[in-house]
Formats: structure tokens, C-alpha cells, sequence
């Protein structure tokens, strides 16, 4: 029997980057939400492991061990032996850009541990399977939780928020991948002012646009460095009717425009798409809490 989650895209709303640890990695203050647009993964017994790719971006991600599901499939035999069947054939629908600042590999893998999760025979506790998440990379737990949530050190951290307002997204990608590493190698401040305080309860869409007029993504000026067309597409995001803000999401090439309804969400995704012949535009609701 076939067993499927969807992956759905993750969105930093914000993204202050307040310091670097010792060995490397940058200490974040961001605001994680999640849309209804995904990645789909299933998974069902087999004779032996395998993995297909498929979808819209699918003929860009290899299938073998560089591919972070497969290691979330070692990962998961090795922590939990016995608990799955002998063979798994995993299929990956994608749908969403490759290295577009979407959380789309973290995505990938927290929803094959979900599937491998439901899978097995003897139950495995959550937190079990969130220490396993944490060993996959810092953005793997939060994909697993995928709900409106608060996040800092380097991604560990998460308090997920307990009312968030029903709002839609529009996404625009050049199609241009971009690295993470290169963007950070950019980053000229690395010890920034951490994000304001967010409202207690964040229920209405006026409180938010509100609180992000405070904040930023201090990887997007690095960013712009690498793909000079993400200040153009922020740009012409702000511009569309309803927007309430724009900017790049993580470390890009994906920019978004938040907006109040539906219609507005659509009307600018339409728009958009006729401005930028050629690139990815995508409407799309926020999953709630």
C-alpha cells in the first residue's frame, strides 16, 4: 500500500541574520510559513530501495544518494532498524524549483520521514523522528512541523505559532538556481538586529503587514548580487493591486507578494506572468496552524 505527503514549499516572511557560531553556521531569527503548493512524495513496499523523480522540475534533481531523501531513507533504516520493510520505492513528484530559497530538499525529506513514520509496524515517537529531522540539515524540523512558526539559532529552535491570519502568497522565480553558500559568502553584516517582537495573538492580516514593514531578509541584497532580476521582480510584486509585502524569500531566487484574499493573489499572479515571460509564477493559500 502506497503512503503519501505533500512537501509543501517553505516561505521566510523574514529573515534577520544575527551572528555565526564558530564553526560556521549563521545564527538566523526568521519567520517560517508554509503554502499549500508542494512537492508530493510517496513511498511503498518493494523489493529493493529506488527512487523515481518526477514533475515539472523533476529532470533537475538527480536520484541516487546526492538526493537528501535518500539519505533521510539511510538515516531513518539506521536509527530505527527492523520498524520498515526490506525495500521502499519512493516516488518525488516536484513542483517546486530547485535551490530557489523554498526549503524544497528539506521539504522533500521531512515528508519521506513522515511517510516512513506512518509506515512502520511499532510506532516511532515524534521527537524521535524531529532528532532524526535535526541530523539532515537545519531547515529538515521545521519542514517536518510545516505550520507558521518562529525560528533561531540555526534552525533548531522553533516555537510554532499558536494563530496566524489566512492569507495567500504569490511566489516568482527567475529560474536561476541559486547557492545558499554563495549568498552568505556575500553577506557583508552578519551580526544584525534580531527580528521585533511579534504580536500576541498574530490573527489579522493588518497586525502582520504592520510587524514586516520592521523586519527584512538580509540575504537579499547579496542575493540581488548573484541574480540582478530578483530587484526587479520585488519590485514589480510590490506594484501589483493588494499586496501587502514583497520580498525574496531565504536565501532565493524565489520572491513573494503576501495578500489579504484569493482574487487579489490571482489577479497579480496573472499580471506577473505576463510581465516575466518565461519564469515561474505561482499562486497559492498558507497552510494554518
Amino acid at each position: 500500500m502506497s503512503v503519501t505527503e505533500p512537501a509543501p514549499a517553505k516561505v521566510n516572511l523574514a529573515l534577520h541574520v544575527v551572528g555565526r557560531r564558530e564553526d560556521g553556521f549563521h545564527l538566523l531569527h526568521t519567520l517560517c510559513v508554509f503554502t499549500e503548493l508542494a512537492d508530493l512524495v510517496s513511498a511503498a513496499p518493494a523489493g529493493r530501495d529506488k527512487l523515481h523523480v518526477t514533475g515539472p522540475f523533476g529532470a533537475d534533481l538527480p536520484n541516487g544518494r546526492s538526493n537528501l531523501v535518500i539519505r533521510a531513507l539511510e538515516k531513518f533504516r539506521a536509527r530505527f532498524p527492523g520498524h520498515l520493510p526490506d525495500g521502499i520505492e519512493i516516488h518525488l513528484e516536484k513542483h517546486l524549483p530547485i535551490a530557489a530559497g523554498l526549503g524544497g530538499g528539506s521539504a522533500d525529506a521531512a515528508a519521506l520521514l513522515r511517510v516512513l513514520a506512518r509506515m512502520c509496524e511499532t510506532p516511532v515517537a515524534d521527537g524521535e523522528i524531529f532528532a532524526l529531522a535535526a541530523t539532515l540539515g537545519a531547515d529538515v524540523p521545521m519542514c517536518l512541523l510545516s505550520q507558521p512558526c518562529e525560528v533561531t539559532g540555526i534552525g533548531e529552535n522553533i516555537a510554532p505559532l499558536s494563530t496566524f491570519p489566512h492569507m495567500h502568497l504569490v511566489l516568482v522565480n527567475p529560474l536561476e538556481q541559486i547557492a545558499t553558500a554563495d549568498v552568505f559568502r556575500r553577506l557583508e553584516h552578519r551580526h544584525n538586529p534580531p527580528m521585533p517582537d511579534l504580536p500576541a495573538p498574530l490573527d489579522r492580516a493588518a497586525l502582520l503587514s504592520l510587524w514586516l514593514a520592521d523586519t527584512r531578509n538580509d540575504l537579499e541584497t547579496p542575493a540581488i548580487e548573484l541574480v540582478p532580476a530578483i530587484a526587479t521582480i520585488v519590485d514589480a510584486i510590490a506594484a501589483t493591486s493588494g499586496c501587502v509585502t514583497a520580498r525574496m524569500s531565504g536565501s532565493g531566487a524565489t520572491c513573494f507578494g503576501l495578500y489579504g484574499s484569493a482574487a487579489a493573489a490571482h489577479q497579480a499572479a496573472h499580471d506577473l506572468r505576463e510581465k516575466f515571460s518565461g519564469y515561474w509564477v505561482a499562486a497559492t493559500p498558507l497552510l494554518g496552524q
